[in-house]
């Protein structure tokens, strides 16, 4: 598995404001519904308020 840091913004009270997260997937894809999946439920938001921007590969251990 590899971790990816999935860079975005999310919509909260009328106002776009960005995050970042690293999330460990076995691929690009999979790491962005995994954002989608945990930035929704954490702020009861709906896909269409958030964006992801970059998703790039963390390097390291």
């Amino acid at each position: 598995m590899q971790k990816f840091e999935v860079v975005g913004a999310v919509k909260i009270n009328n106002e776009w404001k960005p995050y970042t997260s690293v999330i460990e997937a076995q691929s690009e894809r999979l790491a962005v519904e995994q954002a989608y999946c945990t930035i929704g439920s954490k702020h009861r938001l709906k896909r269409n308020y958030i964006t992801v921007k970059t998703v790039n590969v963390v390097d390291g251990e």
